[in-house]
């Protein structure tokens, strides 16, 4: 029985050109599908109320069909519908992600979407429309390769362009139009529907005729070249000044786009009289990466609505907030005075106002020392600081981030401004990562406490007492094991690699960096084959060891560690000794959709980034939720997590923050190194050869970075060596207690019970009462 919808469907395929649905490929079924849907969503952007603006350097959406249709209460029917043609309901996924984001950051502003709109908070978001992404990952003979990632070379019917409501951004050097593509972002039940505002550069000139008459074919389309640059790729390689100032030209680029269309919005409704500017609008800063943003507005209501400098400076403080996301120096960023004034010279005036401004006030305070606190030093800007200093509110994301941004990191400014910060740890949303990515899961919860976890995940908590119900844990095991296959099929279908699905599947998926300390992993997993081999590991439950990761395209060492990973994945899965003990495996260009089949399968999460280097972490929430255990560090989230669930339920190794800190100017990796001979050993075969780096250097490099050190870093910064001891024997002690399936089906079903802290619905109600004041 066809519905209406499906009747909409079936007409939308009509206009796509095809008569006999049968004969319709996933392209057209998609378009069809996402058309009929979009015609159905009314925006709803005309509240009167206070309205909060998301800037963000990324948003990683994952495919909008499904949570769309979810939240509309579609999908469901369409489903129905396929399945009367006989079409799989996985039909979307060879349907490419939009290229939108990277890791943790863009995921979080996604899922902050998703909340947003299903708590009818009135918040959108702004960001870059970039053409090709991050970029499509690709492994060659185990090196990471980066190609682009064309998302648009199909038109996305989920993205509307607003031709008439582009703006004209001006560099230095250059003046290019912002476009935006605008997609509506649906809460849950369909009642509120918010929007996802993205910029695309375009040239004010696309083609100089007169240019081309004269033959100089290559000048004749500079300026288009160099406008669509800005949108092309996110983080563009700023090994050279050229990338730098790229970067911060995409940053200028979105951030001022998005205050003109803001202001033009206020015009629009109260006229000139900018008073009420902070009532109605709140910006929040996801990272220091849109902080230009509180210049720009201050420069957009002096010099174009002629307000004076103290009064936008008043307006500014009132309407930004920030969200940290680091407390390592390094993403702190800052700018190079020099090169900030050759992109920015219009900007740069005003942030030396802002500073002066600033050092008045200090002054005021009785503040001598002002060092710590200059947003100007002698050679860069601090972002950071200027962040601080410019808005309202400062948080960070999880409970030990934020207490060390008030004792480590950031310490004079918040003895400066102690009621400014403010602990909001993050979430995700269950719709997608539960809802969707694990229907099996969602359907057993639903049958054992009903539906309300979908808008309040707290109702999770009811299912504790089922820990003990033996019928209950058989039915998430066999959930288990069907996502176990399902991520083999997967794998095999897009990337040709072949999971042993009846395998313990210990996953680390995350974006490759030293602190998130894959390499550790990577040793374990080295000693573990070198264990089984020799005898010295006899108790093992065959495990396949899962990484998912990519490194930026300039950052040398990331590259390293990816070539080391899968060096150590062929010596395994060539060798026939141990083929029914282990596999390892690197699955390649990781993504939201990738995430939606590996997470749900996972057994053991992989979350061991040094103790006070993760802010938060996101993925940890994400494997709770579907059942999986965390191996990890007291670090991030993993605490709060523990704190819950309980920490006989999860995993938890290695040194802490305070440990850390107390041995930081003793430590010897050296030393660690001779007490260690199993860890001596899969050290050295960075350097011994054992394994091929292709003649690059590169494990010689890492070797040396953990017992030599750099210029800039004493060795092994991230406590590799330090934490191996302790990781190793807390992971075989994971491995051996999975045998016991009872008991770990037990560990695994409490985490669920205890995940509901941790959805963005409740940590973006907390920035809606707290910060935006909503």
């Amino acid at each position: 029985m066809k519905t209406e919808f499906s009747s909409e469907i079936l007409f939308a395929l009509r206009l796509e050109g095809v008569t006999n649905p049968e004969r319709a490929d996933v392209r057209q079924w998609y378009q069809a599908i996402s058309k009929a849907a979009m015609a159905r969503i009314n925006a709803q952007n005309t509240t009167t109320s206070r309205r909060v603006a998301y800037f963000s350097a990324e948003f990683l959406m994952g495919r909008m069909i499904e949570s769309n249709l979810l939240n509309m209460g579609l999908l469901q029917e369409v489903r129905e519908l396929l399945s009367s043609y006989g079409i799989a309901e996985d039909i979307f996924t060879n349907i490419e992600d939009p290229a939108l984001g990277n890791g943790g950051l863009g995921r979080l502003a996604a899922c902050f979407l998703d909340s947003a709109a299903t708590q009818d908070i009135p918040l959108d978001g702004y960001g870059i429309r970039y053409k090709y992404g991050l970029f499509r990952q690709i492994i060659e003979d185990g090196f990471q390769k980066e190609v682009a990632d064309d998302w648009q070379a199909d038109s996305d019917p989920w993205f509307v362009r607003c031709e008439s409501e582009r703006v004209t951004v001006t560099f230095a050097d250059e003046e290019v139009y912002a476009v935006p593509y605008d997609s509506p972002i649906v809460g849950y039940g369909g009642d509120t529907v918010n929007r996802l505002r993205l910029w695309q550069a375009e040239p004010i000139r696309d083609f100089d005729f007169s240019a081309f008459n004269e033959q100089r074919y290559e000048a004749a389309v500079r300026d288009a070249e160099r406008a669509q640059r800005i949108s092309m790729v996110l983080y563009p390689n700023d090994s050279t000044d050229a990338g730098k100032k790229l970067r911060l030209k995409q940053q200028y680029f979105f951030c001022s786009a998005s205050l003109q269309d803001l202001i033009k919005q206020y015009k629009k409704q109260y006229g000139t009289d900018f008073s009420g500017f902070a009532d109605r609008f709140a910006i929040q800063l996801n990272d220091t990466h849109p902080t230009v943003a509180i210049p720009e507005l201050i420069r957009l209501l002096t010099e174009n609505e002629k307000l004076s400098f103290s009064k936008a400076l008043h307006i500014a403080k009132q309407t930004f907030a920030y969200t940290n996301h680091t407390i390592l120096p390094e993403a702190l960023e800052k700018w190079e005075i020099k090169l900030f004034r050759v992109v920015l010279p219009h900007l740069y005036r005003y942030i030396r106002r802002i500073h002066q401004t600033m050092l008045k006030e200090l002054a005021n305070n009785g503040i001598i020392d002002t060092a710590p606190y200059h947003i100007i030093d002698d050679t860069h800007i601090h972002m950071a600081r200027l962040a601080i200093y410019g808005s309202h509110s400062i948080n960070g994301v999880a409970q030990l981030h934020t207490e060390l941004l008030k004792t480590v990191a950031l310490p004079e400014w918040y003895r400066l401004y102690p009621l400014r910060f403010t602990n909001k740890t993050n979430g995700i949303t269950q719709r997608r990562w539960l809802g969707l990515a694990n229907r099996e899961l969602a359907s057993l919860i639903t049958e054992t406490i009903g539906n309300r976890w979908i808008t309040d995940l707290a109702e999770l908590k009811q299912l504790e007492p089922y820990s003990e119900d033996q019928t209950i844990l058989e039915r998430f095991y066999a959930v288990k094991c069907e996502k176990k296959k399902q991520l083999a099929e997967y794998l095999e279908h897009r990337h040709a690699l072949h999971l042993r699905s009846d395998f313990l599947l210990d996953t680390q998926a995350k974006r490759l960096h030293e602190y998130k300390r894959q390499l550790l992993n990577a040793f374990s997993v080295l000693d573990i084959y070198y264990g089984i081999k020799e005898g010295r590991i006899t108790a093992f439950t065959p495990t396949a060891f899962l990484f998912a990761a990519k490194a930026a395209p300039g950052y040398y060492r990331a590259k390293a560690i990816i070539k080391f990973i899968n060096e150590i994945a062929e010596l395994v899965n060539k060798d026939s000794t141990v083929w029914d003990r282990m596999q390892v495996l690197f699955l390649p260009n990781y993504t939201v959709s990738c995430a939606e089949k590996l997470i749900p399968a996972t057994d053991i999460s992989e979350q061991i980034s040094t103790a006070g280097t993760e802010a938060s972490g996101t993925g940890n929430m994400k494997f709770m939720l579907n059942g999986a255990v965390t191996l990890g560090t007291y670090d991030g989230a993993n605490i709060e997590i523990v704190e819950r669930a309980g920490e006989e339920n999860n995993y938890i190794f290695g040194a802490r923050v305070e440990t850390i800190e107390s041995m930081r100017m003793t430590y010897v990796p050296q030393t660690v190194l001779e007490n260690n001979p199993a860890l001596a050993r899969v050290v050295n075969t960075l350097v011994d050869g054992t394994f091929d780096d292709g003649g690059t250097g590169m494990f010689r490099e890492l070797y040396d970075s953990l017992i030599v050190g750099t210029d800039w870093h004493l060795p092994d910064p991230y406590f590799v060596l330090g934490d191996f001891a302790s990781y190793s024997s807390t992971r075989l002690q994971a491995n051996r207690d999975y045998a016991d399936r009872k008991s770990f089906d037990r560990k695994a079903f409490i985490n669920i019970a205890n995940a509901g802290y941790f959805s963005s619905d409740r940590t973006v109600k907390e920035y809606a009462n707290d910060i935006w004041h909503i």
